[in-house]
């Protein structure tokens, strides 16, 4: 299994821990990630990165495709695998209705269908075997619909770029998971419990039979938070506020894809009532009801002893990728000494 470093989206200000980077590339971690929500963006930060290191790759879980045309997110990749010299993973994601209506301002239509054309158009500007032509229900390209000058035509990049370079797809649904084992290199994933993958298998191996792809050759590369310390109960109390807000609040009561997955691994009374508290405004209720082994099921917290029995529980697993989120560069350390 190998190991990735997530930097995440900033807060209020955009700082990025270099020397934890540094210290990650140097202990030989495969990746590094960035993403973005309604602040920083992903890909700025990513360049930052890459001109300050060598080895390590560069990955993003996720770059919103509300927020860039296809075509768009095709030059920025092509752009950035070349001046990192090939380190460049393209992670994609729809983003959740909310953010895809309330902060781009476009429709969340179609949600798969919207994906598959993302990629289809993106592979094809990477190949560059012809002119880019694409006829499907979200893009027309050359554009000829309402508004259209008539004047588009067919372009090939004039960039070439690396035709292989990595697709990752973040999907916690259950067919945007089979399609991503279709279509992608790789499965992003924000919540996964190590020893509830029957939970997900299913949904790859249909999208597998369809593409002749197997867990050979595709990540599973699900993101988890690594806290190191004494008090297991501390460590704990931050990961309880972001579960309780991705299971209670990231997303509407009806279409939560967070709260979903915490229901198909056995918490449905638990992610309910901590959707109820969050939606009524009682976080602090909601906090407290996130169970202790939800959050050591999905994390790494507490003593150096702990935190490596836990572990074993990842490495049986089928994930190819482990990206961890930490603030410790004592965590960062502990994970690659664990993963030697």
């Amino acid at each position: 299994m190998r190991l990735g470093l997530m930097v995440g989206y900033s807060g209020a200000q955009v700082a990025i821990d270099m020397n934890m980077i540094h210290e990650a590339e140097r202990l030989g971690f495969h990746s590094v990630w960035t993403a973005e929500a309604w602040g920083s963006d992903a890909v700025s930060p990513l360049a930052w990165i890459a001109a300050q290191t060598t080895k390590i790759k560069l990955g993003t879980a996720i770059m919103q495709l509300p927020g860039r045309s296809p075509a768009n997110t095709a030059m920025t990749a092509m752009t950035l695998d070349a001046l990192s010299g090939g380190r460049f993973i393209l992670g994609l994601g729809t983003s959740g209705p909310q953010v895809v209506e309330g902060w781009h301002g476009v429709p969340f239509d179609k949600p798969l269908t919207w994906m598959r054309e993302y990629v289809t158009i993106v592979r094809d500007i990477f190949l560059r075997e012809k002119p880019l032509e694409f006829s499907g229900e979200r893009y027309q390209i050359p554009y000829r619909g309402p508004g259209a000058l008539g004047l588009g035509k067919p372009l090939k990049s004039i960039l070439h770029g690396r035709k292989e370079i990595p697709i990752y797809c973040g999907a916690m649904a259950p067919k945007s998971q089979t399609q991503s084992a279709e279509m992608a290199d790789g499965l992003l994933l924000t919540c996964m419990h190590p020893e509830r993958f029957d939970v997900i298998e299913p949904r790859l191996q249909e999208g597998f039979a369809k593409s002749g792809r197997s867990f050979d050759n595709f990540d599973v590369a699900p993101t988890i938070a690594v806290i190191v310390g004494d008090d297991v109960e501390a460590c704990r109390a931050p990961l309880k506020q972001s579960l309780a807000l991705y299971i209670g609040g990231m997303g509407a009561r009806e279409k939560n894809f967070y709260n979903e997955y915490i229901c198909r691994i056995g918490y449905e009374a638990e992610a309910k009532k901590i959707q109820d508290l969050f939606l009524t405004g009682r976080k602090a209720e909601a906090i407290a009801a996130v169970p202790d082994a939800l959050v050591d099921a999905m994390h790494l917290v507490g003593p150096p002893a702990r935190i490596k029995e836990n572990f074993q529980r990842w490495k049986r697993s089928k994930v190819g990728t482990l990206i961890i989120g930490t603030q410790q560069l004592e965590a960062v350390r502990l994970m690659a000494e664990l993963n030697a």
